[in-house]
């Protein structure tokens, strides 16, 4: 996830510049698209026929188009649907608060045995599907157990069974204390047994906020308010999901047929009339795995060379971190719609404040030499026992903007005597060389549990993506082991925030520095005047469904 210079700057700008003239294209089908979606929603807008009458088509005060890039493959949460933000037609156990601490949702209450193996919630009892049949804790057992057999996205790995003792009460057994239970709870909507089958995951039924309307596949997803919902019932009673990438949304927004569309930081800087610029923040980080042991001919479990002899040294990974300058990378790779990025919590109530760093370029110089690295030839880039301070970054070479941000980087690592060679790959090849060289990549997660994935040395060189960089540290292998045994979220942040720092040793930058953190990446939205889309939530790893993880608190105002 490098970026850089002037001449780089220029490719990118002309990158740009290709994909907005295809986008003139592809936005005379999104109209298309559009005016259908329009025209679906009945009582929303003034039915426009052409593009110029849709920009000034009068907004009815219950209808929203938004256009989003992701499109769900499933609206199934026993596959993944809402994992990580919120399900929208599905009910969940407990929900995030806006600090990201748990409200309860369908539950009443919940109590964890002393052994953090048994977790009991006990339910509400006026919830109905839309449908009309109630929500009882035989549907919530059967949700869990389904996903698990499902072995999708959602990890119940650690979940042995979910049983209904009573039709208010549900008992979940683990066969490890897991205290991220209760963020896989928090978004993991609820489905009716009843009425559960293979066409659940293109006509769902639900006890959430919104009903499914209709969903074309490739187009638009809509949705309806729930009239009959337990909580407050959304302002918005119609809501249409158009599916299209930036450079469309953008011509969308100028031709007026969209309320809301995400953008990206090339295309926001423009003023358009009756829109705002949202900028919401995020834990959308971007920074560089750094394998942290030495190329010494071993090879991964699927074949693959581990170790680079470069980024081993722990004076290497930790110069690049105090040198870059992250405002600097931020303005030349995303026109400044970035914050600094430490670690992957930031803003998280399990993150340690004291993982933050200011950038020091004597000082990051000083680390080199100090621990033996010289400038001996006059080119630039320091060496030790005639090993050059250079290594390769690779990065997925459709992503404009990790390129970009990768030739910032390697720029500014000029600067201090290390050259990065920046690459554009595939994303097979990326996960076949990743444990070798560095990777411009990007997490960003609701769930502490991320963490135990990327640092735990039980997840070290394994074909995913989670600790290529082959990580091991015994005392924080102890704390993340620690905070998964806990018995309330309090206990557990301690002992996530102790992993990244305790003093003396953790995953921080400061520390063991297995990541360079670069920036979080703010996310976009053009928002037609007068609609409040609510506060928003700190944003997760994607820019799409974490937008309407709140819809049913926005308003028209």
């Amino acid at each position: 996830m490098c970026f850089f210079v002037k001449k780089c700057t220029i490719l990118f700008e002309k990158g740009i510049k290709m994909k907005v003239k295809k986008s003139i294209l592809t936005s005379l089908l999104s109209a298309a698209i559009l005016m259908a979606a329009l025209a679906g929603c009945g009582e929303g807008k003034t039915k426009p026929t052409d593009p110029a009458s849709a920009a000034n088509a009068e907004t009815a005060k219950d209808t929203v188009v938004i256009a989003i890039s992701s499109e769900p493959s499933s609206l199934d949460p026993c596959i993944g649907w809402g994992h990580g933000t919120t399900p929208l037609i599905q009910s969940t156990l407990v929900e995030y608060k806006q600090d990201m601490t748990f409200v309860n949702d369908l539950a009443t209450d919940y109590s964890v045995s002393e052994d953090g193996l048994s977790w009991t919630f006990k339910i509400r009892d006026d919830v109905k599907f839309t449908d009309g049949e109630p929500l009882t804790a035989s549907d919530v057992a059967f949700t869990f157990n389904t996903a698990k057999k499902s072995q999708s996205s959602l990890d119940l790995t650690f979940m042995d069974k979910a049983e209904a003792t009573a039709d208010d009460t549900v008992v979940f057994t683990l066969d490890r204390p897991t205290s991220t239970f209760l963020n896989t709870i928090a978004t993991t909507g609820i489905v009716p047994e009843h009425a559960y089958g293979d066409s659940y995951g293109t006509q769902p039924i639900g006890s959430g906020p919104f009903v499914f309307v209709q969903w074309n596949k490739g187009e638009q997803l809509m949705l309806k308010a729930n009239e009959d919902y337990y909580g407050k019932i959304p302002e918005i009673k119609n809501v249409t999901l158009v599916f299209m990438e930036e450079d469309a949304a953008f011509a969308a927004v100028k031709s007026g047929q969209v309320d809301v569309a995400l953008t990206s930081a090339t295309l926001a800087t423009e003023d358009i009339s009756g829109y705002n610029l949202k900028v919401v923040s995020s834990l959308d980080n971007r920074g560089l795995t750094m394998p942290v042991m030495p190329n010494e001919g071993k090879k991964t479990e699927s074949g693959y060379p581990y170790g680079n002899d470069v980024t081993c040294n722990l004076e290497i990974r930790q110069a690049l971190a105090y040198g870059f300058d992250r405002d600097q990378i931020a303005k030349e790779a995303l026109n400044g719609f970035a914050t600094h990025a430490y670690s992957e919590n930031d803003g998280m109530p399990w993150n340690n404040p004291d993982v933050k760093i200011d950038t020091d370029v004597e000082y990051a110089k000083k680390l080199l030499s100090d621990n033996g690295w010289t400038d001996g030839d006059g080119d630039g880039i320091v060496e030790k026992d005639g090993l050059k301070a250079e290594f390769t970054c690779i990065y997925p070479s459709g992503d404009s903007f990790r390129q970009a941000l990768a030739m910032a980087a390697a720029a500014q690592a000029k600067e201090i005597g290390i050259s990065i060679v920046v690459e554009g790959t595939s994303w097979d090849d990326i996960s076949k060389r990743m444990f070798s060289e560095a990777v411009l990549m990007g997490w960003g997660s609701s769930n502490p549990y991320t963490s135990y994935c990327l640092y735990h040395s039980d997840n070290m060189l394994k074909d995913d993506y989670y600790n290529p960089e082959g990580y091991s540290n015994p005392a924080v292998d102890k704390y993340l082991d620690a905070a998964m045994k806990a018995l309330s979220p309090d206990d557990a942040n301690k002992n996530w925030k102790k992993a990244q720092w305790d003093g003396s040793t953790g995953t921080a930058m400061k520390g063991d520095c297995p990541w360079v953190w670069l920036v979080n990446m703010q996310h976009l939205y053009y928002v037609r005047d007068g609609l409040d889309i609510g506060e928003q939530q700190l944003h997760a790893h994607g820019a799409s469904m974490p937008l309407i993880q709140n819809l049913k608190d926005w308003i028209w105002k």
